[in-house]
């Protein structure tokens, strides 16, 4: 029998990522588990101007990015749903987005990530990379990936309750 108390959604707030927490809010309440839902905002780098190198930092450019993406994190996850889901909001800081949630996946011990993927092929891929390919490659864990528009395997909670019904 598999065993999942913890499930990462990692997500970019794209169509993709919408369909993932789909999927990922579906399995956390089958299998009675920890929905995590991660977001990573890109360090804001430091700039070095002139002969002499002075360096300016712009932490407060960085709060911003990451108390916007709490916001967006804390909006997905209002649940009208009974019983709420245990949810956690998490923002990761990092220029490497597949290292980070990676590595938060060793630390928080998670059994299951669930991405979405844009699917994009050829050049698109070679110049952007996929921060799906990259996890999947590198998971400690399973990875689900899902591309939208995909396959419904998840129907919506409002059809179910009507089907019981």
């Amino acid at each position: 029998m598999i065993a999942l108390k913890n499930i990462l959604v990692a997500t970019d707030f794209s169509e993709p990522s919408e369909a993932a927490l789909a999927y990922g809010r579906a399995l956390a309440r089958t299998f009675g588990a920890t929905l995590h839902v991660a977001h990573v905002v890109d360090t804001v780098p430091t700039l070095v101007y002139g002969a002499e190198a002075y360096a300016v930092s712009m932490p407060e450019l960085q709060q911003e990015l990451e108390a916007s993406a709490h916001k967006q994190l804390a909006d997905l996850l209002v649940d009208n749903d009974r019983p709420p889901l245990p949810a956690r909001p998490v923002v990761l800081t990092s220029n490497a987005p597949a290292a980070a949630i990676v590595d938060y996946a060793k630390r928080e011990r998670i059994d299951l990530i669930v991405a979405g993927t844009h699917g994009r092929g050829g050049v698109a891929h070679l110049l952007m990379g996929s921060v799906a390919e990259r996890v999947v490659r590198t998971a400690p864990c399973p990875v689900l990936t899902v591309r939208h528009p995909e396959h419904e395997f998840v129907i919506p909670d409002a059809l179910v309750a009507v089907a019981k019904a």
